[in-house]
């Protein structure tokens, strides 16, 4: 899948970067991305969800009268359910939500999400721009200059990028990630990435080979 380096301008820089088709290109599987967008919510839950027994609220432990003769019903202390301020019956305790998915899984719900976006011509590659100071304005120009302000876009660079994270924290619709902590949830929670030329180039392999030379 190639496609074509923007600059800030929203203009054709004249280079292309070439996607591999085995992570853009594939069939999305749609129920690893169910999965994986359900394991990445039940995680964000603290489970610290907890209420008080019969055994830990306050009152007296003394039975309210004998069991037996009063023409009443059988009763025990005021802590009983039964009573206002008495203990709940099986509520929450606090514990845990997460849930198991085998590496292979996250990765075949990553490369579906990539997929479907590339499908949908909602991925944007745009050359490394380095901001010299944060501001907000400038890096909503270029979101303007790419035709996509106001909508909801995922920023992904391959390394921190203080200034420009500074720069777009403040625009409600707008996130930024580095390539590393790319999850699935994040990609199908936007409306189109943006990948700066640097970070698209790692899929490519060119990064790499950089390296060994």
């Amino acid at each position: 899948m190639q496609l074509d380096v923007l600059n800030k301008a929203g203009e054709k820089t004249g280079r292309t970067v070439d996607l591999p088709e085995e992570i853009f290109g594939i069939e999305p599987n749609d129920h690893v991305i169910y999965l994986s967008v359900k394991q990445y919510l039940a995680a964000q839950r603290q489970g610290t969800h907890k209420v008080k027994t019969r055994s830990e609220v306050k009152g007296s432990s003394r039975k309210l009268h004998r069991q037996k003769g009063t023409g009443g019903s059988r009763k025990g202390n005021i802590r009983n359910p039964l009573y206002k301020g008495g203990g709940t019956v099986f509520g929450p305790k606090p514990h845990e939500y997460n849930l198991k998915m085998n590496r292979k899984e996250k990765d075949l719900a990553k490369m579906s999400a990539l997929s479907h976006k590339a499908a949908t011509q909602a991925i944007r590659i745009l050359e490394d721009v380095k901001l010299e100071a944060p501001k907000t304005k400038d890096f909503a120009d270029i979101l303007q200059k790419l035709d996509i302000y106001g909508e909801k876009v995922l920023y992904i660079t391959p390394e921190p990028e203080n200034n420009t994270y500074l720069s777009l924290r403040n625009l409600p619709d707008v996130k930024g990630v580095i390539l590393s902590d790319l999850n699935t949830y994040d990609i199908m929670n936007s409306n189109f990435l943006v990948f700066t030329e640097e970070a698209a180039k790692i899929f490519t392999g060119e990064e790499v080979e950089a390296e060994k030379v």
